[in-house]
């Protein structure tokens, strides 16, 4: 039944040899790897607004668009600087690997946790900002975003696990959808004005300036501003995704990104100046100005539509560059290692598991709140972006190849000014929630540590290296210990085994019922069973510690060197429910006898 509704939902298996079909192009590529980035529009300059609204009132509009105007500078210098990112590391990775490359490993882990952050955040983010969408144009809908937003996530997950070919088909259209339907709006929404003689409702009345402009209200503003630039790294990351020449493809996806977030935020911040939307928890920025332009009618409910499909779109960038980075940290064994399986569809399926599993926890957590989910988001990406960019400084000085310094600044630039932002975006947000970022990525880094510890411990314990090859001691293998519950087919089907390998053989019984016990001596004794039956009394019901005790004590005829094989009677019950009315005994002994050098284990299964 598991695996009809997988086929189902996830499609049949694809061969190995089938990944070069697996490859974004550049029409592609560009909705897939540039959602995250062009979905910010529909709330980076919201962001402004409830900054400046709440201080200066009226004079918000105009310092919203120079504030924007400051934005797209800065993705500008931050295209350039990937560009060359792209040319130097060809096989992705990103900020992980450029930092890591250039900095030292804990530098690039900072980089790898805070881009695993920031993707995860993004799928919370991106989520919640479609149900937000979907909830102001239908009202009602409102007390159930977190369940629309839960479903959502679950939705771009079964499609990513698909494969990343197909999803890139799936979710296409909607990317180029908003991005035309957007367009539109602005176009529109400015003729309407300049030339039609529209004049926009009075929102302005209502707002009253309670402070005075300040460098600090305008950083802040900055900073909420900033989260329009999160997803320009996902190229970079993503080069391997792209078909040959990959870097080529990749380099056009950036600039056509770039140039889209440069037009339709820049348009966006100047239509709410004209327009003059006031930012309210019931409903967006975005849909205010669309309604003003368009009315109660079909555009109106199409830029909806759309901007709820492209902020769900957003989350399909994480969905497909955090399992190839984390596959990346995985190989280098600072991640677990399945994170490099590949799944029926040649995806990084457990990547994918992972991030919709914590990007849910996360939208329970906050209740599906964009305004409250955003003052973290920006924070982890900003982090990478400036260790990327010193990585990269630090390598055209050490290569000093042709050109090198003029590429070392230009990346220097870039190193300051997303410094400097990191250092806005902290200050400003960080008893808002940005103070949790700074936490995890920490914790996320000791964890990756540590688990490169483990690996390198295992690979030095299992290591042939100037190691004789050891000789197989028949005798320090026949000692075989049977645990049993009762006596039945099973058993018996076990005692048979274990005598075919060996004649030194132990059933070993703990009992925690006397009666139950008497019984079990009774049938032993009527069948005649020519196998001596230990028993050991457990009062607090435990099996595991009788068991250990009896391997290890000098009453059981085997020396300290000896290997003692446990052969368990194990039901496998053929329907997929019926394990749960079973106790599963041997699954946890087997748990604990694992951990004894000196234990061997053997299943025999029964099939019931």
């Amino acid at each position: 039944m598991f695996n009809r509704l997988k086929g189902f939902l996830i499609g049949k298996p694809l061969k190995s040899e089938e990944i070069h079909g697996q490859k974004f192009g550049v029409i592609s590529g560009l909705p897939t790897l540039a959602s995250d980035a062009i979905s910010s529009v529909a709330y980076a300059g919201e962001e402004i607004l409830w900054v400046l609204v709440p201080i200066i009132g009226l004079l918000s509009y105009k310092y919203m668009f120079y504030v924007s105007v400051a934005i797209i500078i800065l993705l500008a210098l931050l295209v350039f600087s990937y560009r060359q990112t792209i040319d130097s590391y060809p096989n992705g990775g990103g900020a992980y690997i450029v930092a890591k490359d250039n900095l030292g490993t804990i530098p690039g882990l900072a980089a790898g946790g805070a881009l695993i952050i920031d993707y995860i955040l993004t799928v919370a983010v991106s989520a919640s900002a479609g149900t937000a969408a979907i909830t102001s144009a239908i009202s009602s809908l409102l007390p159930h975003k977190v369940t629309i937003t839960i479903i959502l996530i679950l939705i771009m997950a079964v499609g990513n696990l698909r494969g990343i070919s197909e999803s890139a088909k799936i979710f296409s259209i909607p990317t180029y959808l908003f991005i035309f339907s957007v367009l539109f709006l602005i176009i529109y929404g400015i003729i309407k004005v300049k030339i039609f003689g529209y004049t926009p409702q009075n929102f302005q009345t209502t707002l009253k300036a309670s402070g005075d402009i300040t460098a600090m209200l305008m950083l802040r503003a900055f900073a909420g501003g900033c989260t329009a630039l999160t997803g320009v790294e996902a190229v970079s990351n993503g080069i391997p995704n792209f078909a040959k020449p990959a870097q080529k493809n990749a380099k056009t996806v950036l600039f056509l990104l770039s140039a889209l977030v440069a037009i339709i935020f820049g348009g966006m911040a100047y239509l709410i100046t004209l327009y003059n939307a006031v930012p309210n928890l019931q409903k967006t920025v975005i849909s205010q100005v669309a309604f003003q332009v368009f009315g109660n009618g079909f555009m109106f409910y199409l830029i909806q539509f759309a901007t709820t499909l492209i902020l769900i779109m957003a989350v399909n960038t994480s969905f497909s560059d955090m399992p190839l980075l984390l596959s990346v940290i995985a190989k280098d064994g600072y991640a677990p290692r399945q994170f490099t399986k590949r799944g029926d569809r040649l995806s990084y399926s457990n990547g994918i598991i992972l991030l919709s599993a914590s990007a849910s926890l996360l939208t329970i957590i906050f209740q599906g709140e964009t305004h409250y989910l955003l003052p973290l988001y920006a924070v982890g990406v900003f982090i990478s972006f400036t260790l990327s960019q010193v990585g990269m400084v630090v390598r055209w000085v050490k290569i000093r190849e042709s050109g090198w310094f003029h590429k070392a600044c230009i990346n220097g630039l870039g190193a300051v000014m997303t410094f400097i932002t990191v250092i806005i975006i902290g200050y400003t947000k960080f008893i808002h929630g940005a103070w949790i970022v700074c936490l995890i990525i920490p914790i996320t880094v000791a964890g990756m540590l540590k688990i490169k510890k483990h690996y390198n411990e295992t690979a030095n314990q299992l290591s042939m290296e100037n190691v004789d090859f050891p000789k197989c001691d028949a005798e320090k293998a026949r000692h075989f210990i049977v645990p049993i519950a009762g006596l039945n087919k099973s058993v018996i089907k076990t005692i048979n085994y274990a005598r075919c390998l060996s004649n030194d053989i132990v059933a070993f019984h703990v009992s925690f019922d006397e009666g139950e016990t008497e019984k079990l001596k009774e049938k032993w004794e009527a069948y005649k069973i020519d196998v001596p039956l230990v028993i050991r009394e457990s009062p607090y019901r435990n099996i595991e510690e009788p068991l250990m005790e009896y391997i290890h004590s000098v009453e059981h005829p085997s020396d300290k060197d000896d290997v003692v094989t446990v052969v368990m009677p194990q039901f496998v019950v053929k329907k997929w429910w019926g394990n749960i009315l079973h106790n599963q005994t041997a699954l946890f002994l087997k748990n604990v006898l694992l951990q004894d050098d000196k234990v061997t284990i053997i299943t025999v299964p029964y099939g019931i």
